[in-house]
């Protein structure tokens, strides 16, 4: 069932953000800075907005409802292709021509921060009605600029008329676990792969390192202030992630365009891991009820089950010249009303655990499980240098993958240029 109910002039009470008249100015604040209180009343003027992608599009549905609830603002929504807009940004940045609200990507909040553009969280916004590492994504340095929009996570997807044909009834919850259920695949139940997984290159840090986190590694050290890349725990990830395409489970030769819905639809590769966006993907490719032939379950555990938290947050930019009601827009999207109502626009999950108890998430039990690992998903360090230093683990995991280099080897490379490049810091 979805959500269709208008979203009211209620939804301002903002249970879980509500407004107080404390707060410390940003100007004066050290490093954990709290941003000045917003001011209480309906929010008033122009406040424009930057989103990426669909949520550009769909977001002037939803805000047509923030504006119905406060007669004397108005929305400018600009939507802003995602290929463009993290130049878009730092020259809108460097030119001081930002907009009052914008949608920024969880991995470039540290680069944001640290030109200085962003206006730090308002003290009276509550932190733990978010996810724990959503709401990390936010902070840079000990202070939080913005809130945790939307949410995704990834999950392990497993055709379950395979799993019983291979003789697994119930899904592995351990990393032998699932190696295990994967030759198993390939073994009894014909699949040409036991599990797709990427074979380095961009963005396969997203892979590898819910495996990372599983078995305790820690992506920073020094107290928070540099990286590192070559711990046990990293290697460990590392290790068993190579065994999969050394031992023939994983394709090193996959292709650089993913055909990952007609493979799984298939039963070519039964498994994969990915977000919650493949449920309507592999269902559409798979046709009427193939949603009854797969499942998710949460990554499997070495010290304990973790993911990569991923989605995007709403920020307000220092040079605003309608703050108050920038951020009241801000809180305003983070309603857990209006966070069930933009999930059933949008298909985004909520950031604000409460909203997963509207009848429009608790319905889908595959979405559940989505939620259950929320709470134990991660976020990579906000370092300002985090993008161009993944760059150089995604390479080195390629050289694993699909060469067999050595895993330690690679991770001293990584954490060479980690050291070379610095945090930005």
């Amino acid at each position: 069932m979805r959500r269709t109910s208008t979203i009211t002039v209620a939804g301002l009470a903002a249970a879980a953000l509500t407004l107080s008249a404390c707060g410390r100015d940003a100007a004066e604040s050290p490093a954990g800075e709290t941003g000045e209180a917003v001011a209480t009343g309906a929010a008033t003027g122009t406040i424009t907005v930057w989103a990426m992608g669909a949520e550009g599009e769909k977001l002037p549905e939803l805000a047509k409802e923030f504006e119905s609830a406060n007669p004397g603002a108005k929305v400018e929504v600009t939507a802003i292709p995602w290929d463009a807009a993290h130049d878009k940004f730092t020259t809108a940045i460097t030119a001081n021509k930002t907009p009052d609200v914008a949608m920024v990507g969880t991995t470039w909040m540290g680069e944001f921060a640290e030109l200085g553009a962003l206006d730090p969280t308002p003290g009276q916004i509550d932190k733990s009605v978010f996810f724990e590492g959503a709401q990390k994504t936010t902070e840079v340095d000990g202070t939080s600029y913005g809130i945790p929009w939307y949410v995704e996570t990834r999950l392990v997807y497993y055709r379950t008329d395979l799993a019983e044909k291979a003789g697994i009834t119930s899904p592995p919850t351990d990393w032998e676990g699932l190696k295990s259920m994967a030759k198993a695949m390939q073994e009894k139940a014909d699949a040409t792969w036991g599990i797709g997984l990427q074979a380095g290159g961009v963005g396969s840090w997203q892979s590898v390192m819910p495996f990372a986190w599983s078995a305790g590694a820690d992506l920073t050290k020094d107290d928070g202030k540099a990286y590192n890349f070559d711990s046990p725990e990293v290697l460990k990830a590392t290790q068993y992630y190579q065994s999969f395409f050394t031992e023939g489970i994983s394709d090193k030769a996959a292709p650089a365009t993913p055909t990952t819905e007609p493979d799984f639809v298939s039963g070519k590769v039964p498994m994969f891991i990915s977000g919650p966006w493949m449920m309507s993907a592999v269902e559409k490719a798979g046709g009427e009820g193939f949603k009854d032939k797969y499942d998710v379950m949460q990554i499997p555990a070495d010290q304990q089950s973790s993911s990569f938290v991923g989605g995007s947050n709403l920020v307000v930019f220092k040079n605003t010249k309608n703050r108050d009601s920038s951020w009241k827009f801000v809180q305003w999207l983070a309603d857990p009303k209006v966070q069930a109502k933009w999930y059933t626009l949008s298909t985004d999950l909520p950031s604000v655990k409460s909203a997963w108890q509207d009848p429009a998430l608790t319905a889908d039990t595959k979405l559940a499980v989505f939620g259950k690992q929320l709470e134990t998903a991660q976020a990579p360090p906000s370092f300002p240098t985090w993008e161009q230093v993944v760059t150089s683990f995604d390479t080195e995991m390629e050289k694993v993958t699909k060469t067999g280099a050595d895993p330690a080897a690679a991770l001293k490379t990584v954490q060479s240029q980690a050291d070379s490049i610095g945090t930005g810091g």
